[in-house]
């Protein structure tokens, strides 16, 4: 795309090897938080549902990194058609884009520029299968991948980030991806939830987080790689909004946390493991809209709102009855909504741009325009997945026989366990016949206790396998 003004030579400009680096980082770290990921929705799922959950993420890796190189980089960064969706033929295959081509207005290839987004694109949908633990054909899954990358996130992209998109031409700020990548894929989530119904056992069985390690781990990843989602957004380092955003994805995540943990230890009488990375979540999503535009002390207050509300919303699902899994939709849609509505409050004028938002003196301007942002993306998003999911399961079908569900997704779609528990088993068995042994070699007396000992050893191991 041609800037929209006519620039000097020498002032155009010059591509940047730190800015160009700095990118290349950030798009490795937003890559990271796909297995991040993975890895915090594999914990909370069931034992017998881990590698399915982790397969979901892994392969929106594979699958958006070439619809992306195709067409989706085209669709939604392409020249604008009508608002709506983007479209330049250069960009097709990435064929037509020249090694040290610069992305307008900017001191970056516009090579690093897509794989940057393309990193975001691949994220967005992996968030969705959260929502659908334990229940999805995995072919069903990659086919909806497919669709929704190219209906729904493609065009919402362009209407948010891409030159001559209606919310970007409207105003609405979204500095790293609230409405684009987390009302988005919550309100997706919902859609197709309403659609394929709950899973069996829902409200009735217990579906604890199998792992709370594995939890912590993947949202340990989150945090790191979102520096890179939410600070490389700027595109550099030039004019300090970058390293802004890089201290207010700090200061919000820890603020929600705490937050989440304070309403949780209120409400429920505990500090839990899963309420602390589900708070930090929650603070990444809200900042990551507004980060750009609050001061520090206005992302300690995002932080502390998200934290509070996404806890309350949670357990929404089971008032209305549907069955979002792993909060999906409590956590990321809600939270993207949180972050995108304060912008119109918090907005400080000192950011990234001038804009300032009703506690600074700029009334309610900009409020509104972030609920249209807000409220269209919303709806969109909803209503195109719920009819892709419709669609889905009225031909292929989405969700994988009853039998297969209860026994164990894993096994059915995959062929495989996450975990091997035959050779604990052997060993269990190996050191109960060494124990007998020993024991008939032994004095009478000594026979008795270690006959004990074996009892309580083959208690033991019986308990351990219930427990597992």
């Amino acid at each position: 795309m041609a800037p929209s003004a006519i620039t000097l030579a020498a002032d155009a400009p010059k591509l940047s090897s730190a800015n160009t680096g700095f990118m290349l980082i950030c798009s490795a770290l937003v890559m990271l938080m796909t297995p991040g990921l993975a890895f915090f929705y594999g914990g909370m799922v069931r034992v017998r549902s881990t590698l399915n959950m982790l397969m979901m993420s892994f392969i929106s890796l594979g699958i958006v990194t070439v619809l992306w190189v195709l067409y989706g980089f085209s669709m939604a960064f392409g020249a604008d058609r009508g608002s709506l969706i983007g479209w330049t033929s250069d960009f097709v295959g990435l064929s037509g884009i020249g090694r040290t081509e610069l992305w307008p207005g900017h001191t970056i290839p516009v090579f690093v520029f897509a794989v940057f987004q393309l990193m975001f694109a691949i994220i967005t949908p992996a968030l969705i299968s959260g929502a659908l633990a334990d229940r999805v054909k995995f072919t069903a899954w990659t086919l909806f991948l497919v669709l929704w990358a190219t209906i729904v996130y493609f065009p919402v992209a362009h209407w948010v980030w891409g030159a001559g998109g209606w919310a970007y031409k409207l105003g609405v700020i979204d500095f790293a991806g609230g409405t684009a990548v987390h009302i988005n894929a919550g309100a997706a989530a919902l859609g197709v939830i309403l659609v394929i119904g709950k899973r069996v056992g829902f409200k009735r069985d217990p579906m604890r987080p199998h792992s709370l390690p594995l939890v912590m781990l993947g949202a340990g990843l989150l945090w790191f790689g979102w520096f890179g989602f939410n600070a490389g957004s700027w595109l550099g380092n030039d004019d300090g909004v970058g390293p802004l955003m890089f201290v207010n994805t700090q200061v919000a995540t820890g603020t929600a946390m705490l937050a989440w943990l304070a309403y949780e230890r209120i409400r429920h009488g505990a500090f839990t493991t899963l309420g602390a990375a589900s708070g930090a979540v929650a603070g990444l999503v809200a900042i990551t809209p507004s980060g750009g535009a609050v001061s520090p002390l206005g992302a300690i207050a995002v932080g502390a709102v998200a934290g509070v509300v996404c806890a309350m919303a949670v357990g929404l699902k089971y008032r209305f009855g549907y069955d979002d899994s792993l909060d999906v939709v409590g956590v990321h849609m809600v939270g993207g909504v949180v972050g995108s509505l304060l912008i119109g409050l918090l907005a400080s004028g000192k950011g990234q741009s001038a804009v300032k938002g009703l506690f600074y003196g700029g009334g309610l301007d900009q409020f509104w325009k972030q609920c249209a942002g807000v409220c269209a993306v919303l709806a969109y998003s909803l209503l195109a997945s719920a009819v892709l999911a419709f669609l889905l399961d009225r031909t292929i079908g989405m969700r994988v026989p009853e039998d297969e569900e209860i026994s164990g997704i894993d096994q059915s779609q995959h062929a495989e366990t996450a975990y091997d528990f035959t050779g604990a088993g052997g060993g269990a068995v190996t050191a109960l016949a060494l124990a007998a042994t020993q024991s008939k070699a032994a004095t009478p007396g000594k026979a008795a206790t270690q006959s004990k000992a074996a009892t309580q050893s083959k208690a033991a191991t019986q308990s351990k396998k219930v427990d597992v």
